[in-house]
């Protein structure tokens, strides 16, 4: 009997704060750093972002999105014998104890299943999925919750508009559980440490930090990379499948810029209104971004079951994968 790993449920989480283009472009005057709505629009499709609490942490965000997965899945919490946050913004610096920890801990599940993060970056989601996807397969667990939690408005510098624009805050989960039924079809990840230092923390290593660390990306690079190597590994996904560009119903990228996303799109041959884009209403959200996206689509009745959705992301590490399932 061939076994599967199913996603039964998804879940999402957006801090109550609501950040639009011009509020921050406001806040930015005030420090003579000049940006507009159409600045920021036009070059990456970002019209508002969430900004968590200054008591909220990315746990705090997970265990919201996960709740609300479980309840779609119809399972409870000591039913997750598995739970796999990706973070680049976990609860603790040196990441122990690890957001997955601090999430069962939330949970209340006491059935002593395993947790565990994963690190890498914007496509940590993928990883993540990719990861339990592999437990179940092999038989070691059932239920998996995979989350995607993000706090970088943590990691932001406020004097640097080519970067404080794009970022925001928020949290999606899935319910992945084992069927007899084909779910995830294929997957595909990569990485190229070559190119670590386009999109990186300079100021926090060997496990300490040394003076402010913030986000430094290098966007002409990484818009470059990035627009190379997702339509790659959508295809590699597609093939270890043997399936055709054509038969997926929905594209689900990483939502960090829409340029980026709607190249991939053009490359795979599928038309713009077979991607779910969400980005324009939280920016780049890093490893939360997929899992957010696809709770969007379906819970307003686009993603249905029986579809097939492509999950791609790319991101510091330089790393990049997809995921390609049957809903």
């Amino acid at each position: 009997m061939t076994l599967y790993s199913k996603i039964i449920g998804t879940g999402s989480y957006l801090p109550e704060k609501r950040v639009t283009n011009q509020e921050l472009a406001d806040q930015l005057a005030a420090k003579n750093i000049e940006t507009s709505d159409e600045w920021i629009v036009s070059r990456s499709g970002i019209a508002a972002r969430h900004f968590a609490a200054p008591d909220q942490n990315s746990s705090d965000l997970a265990v919201i999105a996960a709740n609300n997965a479980l309840d779609m899945a119809g399972l409870q919490p000591n039913d997750i014998d598995l739970i796999i946050v990706a973070s680049s913004t976990p609860d603790f610096f040196g990441s122990f104890p690890s957001t997955a920890c601090v999430v069962q801990r939330k949970l209340g599940i006491t059935n002593h299943g395993a947790a565990v993060d994963v690190q890498a970056v914007c496509s940590g989601f993928v990883y993540a999925l990719s990861t339990a996807d592999a437990f179940i397969r092999a038989g070691v667990h059932k239920n998996v919750l995979v989350i995607g939690a993000e706090v970088f408005s943590r990691i932001l510098d406020f004097n640097d508009r080519t970067t404080c624009v794009l970022f925001g805050d928020g949290a999606g989960a899935v319910v992945l559980t084992a069927s007899q039924e084909p779910g995830i079809l294929a997957t595909a990840l990569h990485a190229d440490g070559s190119h670590g230092d386009i999109l990186c923390m300079p100021n926090s290593f060997g496990g300490a930090i040394a003076g402010e660390a913030y986000l430094y990306m290098d966007g002409p690079a990484v818009f470059k990379l990035a627009v190379s190597v997702l339509a790659k590994v959508a295809d590699e996904a597609l093939e270890k499948a043997g399936m055709q560009p054509e038969q997926i119903d929905w594209l689900i990228p990483h939502q960090a810029n829409l340029r980026i996303m709607s190249s991939t799109a053009k490359k795979l041959g599928l038309p713009m209104e077979k991607m779910v884009v969400t980005v324009d209403q939280h920016g780049n959200t890093s490893a939360a971004s997929i899992p957010l996206a696809l709770d969007a689509a379906v819970r307003d009745g686009r993603v249905k079951p029986g579809h097939n959705i492509m999950l791609e992301g790319v991101g510091g590490g330089f790393t990049w994968g997809a995921v390609l399932a049957k809903f």
